[in-house]
């Protein structure tokens, strides 16, 4: 997912729902969770109260659990997909002018790997609200049970029961 406006926690969570509803979810029918590797900081970080409400929100849609595991602080750089992945895409865009969204995604659209793997792209052009506040009121309402290791970097979020 590309965006056009700011990189915040319901930026980060839309792209995966995105994903989860145009792929996810076809690949995987049966899955009984979706689970999420990420970096300690920035807009999907382990202490974002936005990041765990619209996971939240995402768990309520797909009706299944979101377990999430987060790299130590400083050690996002083991993620495997910045190696197999971000470099494939920097090739595809090498030497190209980065001068407009289109050019953008239809380059990473157009990465592919030996391995088979191929990428898709879309442009989110929402609007994502800077600042955004969870008051403690509201993170109560988060449905989030940590894990025994490190449970403030690996907790699972369970879909809260739809009234009927």
């Amino acid at each position: 997912m590309v965006g056009t406006d700011h990189d915040t926690s319901a930026f980060a969570v839309n792209a995966i729902h995105s994903w989860w509803n145009r792929v996810g979810k076809k690949c995987y029918p049966h899955a009984t969770r979706i689970t999420i590797t990420a970096d300690a900081g920035g807009s999907n970080g382990h202490n974002r109260r936005l990041w765990k409400w619209e996971l939240q929100r995402m768990a309520d849609a797909a009706g299944i659990p979101i377990s999430v595991m987060h790299f130590p602080p400083g050690t996002s750089k083991w993620n495997k997909v910045e190696h197999r992945l971000f470099s494939f895409i920097s090739q595809s865009w090498k030497g190209v002018p980065l001068k407009t969204y289109e050019t953008i995604v239809n380059l990473i659209a157009a990465t592919t790997t030996r391995s088979g793997l191929k990428v898709r792209c879309k442009l989110d052009k929402s609007n994502y609200q800077v600042g955004r506040k969870i008051s403690d009121q509201q993170m109560r309402l988060v449905n989030l049970t940590r894990a025994d290791f490190h449970g403030d970097w690996n907790y699972t979020i369970t879909p809260r029961r739809r009234k009927t």
